[in-house]
């Protein structure tokens, strides 16, 4: 008896221990905060089967729900910031939005953001995080292909991985994060490739962050450019941005759309032109008598990969144009609505474009 009484307190007492190491790992789980904002991955359909939806129509709520497991990575809460497909994302929602990312980041009881968000305009929002954040706290995005209610629907996975890599200490100091379809992008280098397809977020010229499966991550790089802490850009006293527009080059592309962005109040012209950011001769002059005017010209591509040089086949120097480097067109409009928030020559502009 007294050997058998001697194994039941041994027992009992080993399972006071786990049980007290179990309650330990829970009270050390990371606190992460869920943005909602909308998009496919909020969206639902009529059918499992069917193309059309309709974005945002599930609240985060619902979402959370939906998504087993969630809760056993790190104690969660969520919050409706907006919700909307994100082709109707507006400055005014990034700027909300990085209000609240950098209040919360602040206080020492959350660890990291996760943002869902629709996938058509993810990573100009991204990106416009990685320069006005000011945390190097994990802040990652995520949205669907598929709406919530598809068959094979690709949310809920993407979202647990989300959270997984949001909770991750090693995530820190890596600027913001795109997670989708088990792959880890930086905000700098994503751009979604495919108007369908679940692997439609590719980073060509620089590689992937690394890798989430199932809640455990893989790292191979941290993005080099500034971001986050190290960023000189503040929007915490800025309502609104200066206009900048994206004009898009094509054969015989007339001058007077660069000569009507003007008239209608752009401070700065992004042009989407063919190969290494060429334009025609017409667009070229008109672009050249903008710039004179102090309407700041850069020059990116219509090409999905590569970069636009400095004085390869314009005169950047003499027609007081800008070249975009590694940004594509949509990214180069988010640095240079920045950039714009205070005076600055056109030398001091295109040293942003090689930094950030």
């Amino acid at each position: 008896m007294g050997r058998q009484f001697r194994i039941c307190v041994f027992v009992v007492g080993l399972f006071s221990i786990v049980q007290a190491q179990l309650s330990v790992a829970q009270n050390h789980r990371a606190n992460i905060v869920i943005l909602a904002t909308g998009g496919t991955i909020a969206g639902a359909a009529a059918t499992g089967t069917q193309a059309a939806y309709t974005s945002g129509a599930v609240t985060i709520d619902a979402m959370l729900d939906a998504v087993p497991g969630l809760k056993d990575l790190a104690h969660i809460t969520g919050e409706q910031i907006s919700n909307v497909g994100s082709q109707d994302m507006t400055v005014e929602i990034m700027l909300s939005l990085t209000h609240r990312i950098n209040t919360l980041l602040s206080q020492n009881d959350v660890d990291g953001i996760v943002v869902t968000h629709g996938t058509d305009t993810m990573e100009e929002t991204a990106y416009f995080l990685n320069l006005v954040v000011k945390s190097e706290k994990p802040v990652v995005l995520v949205g669907s292909m598929r709406p919530s209610t598809a068959v094979s629907a690709d949310g809920p996975l993407n979202l647990f991985n989300a959270v997984g890599v949001a909770a991750d200490p090693n995530s820190a100091g890596r600027g913001v994060l795109v997670v989708m379809n088990e792959w880890i992008h930086g905000a700098h280098s994503l751009t979604k490739t495919s108007t369908t397809a679940v692997q439609t977020f590719m980073s060509p010229l620089r590689g992937l962050v690394g890798i989430a499966n199932y809640g455990k991550n893989d790292y191979y790089s941290s993005p080099s450019w500034k971001h986050t802490t190290n960023s000189e850009f503040d929007v915490g006293n800025v309502t609104q941005l200066p206009r900048v527009d994206i004009l898009y080059a094509y054969v015989d592309m007339p001058g007077d759309l660069i000569n009507a962005a003007v008239g209608s109040g752009a401070k700065g012209i992004v042009i989407a032109g063919v190969g290494n950011g060429n334009m025609n001769k017409t667009s070229r002059d008109a672009a050249a008598k903008a710039a004179q005017k102090g309407v700041v010209i850069v020059r990116s591509s219509r090409v999905i990969t590569g970069t636009v040089g400095r004085n390869v086949e314009i005169n950047d120097d003499e027609m007081n144009f800008l070249a975009s480097d590694e940004l594509n067109p949509q990214k180069a409009r988010i640095l240079l609505m920045l950039a714009l928030l205070k005076p600055r020559t056109t030398a001091e502009i295109q040293k942003l474009f090689y930094i950030y």
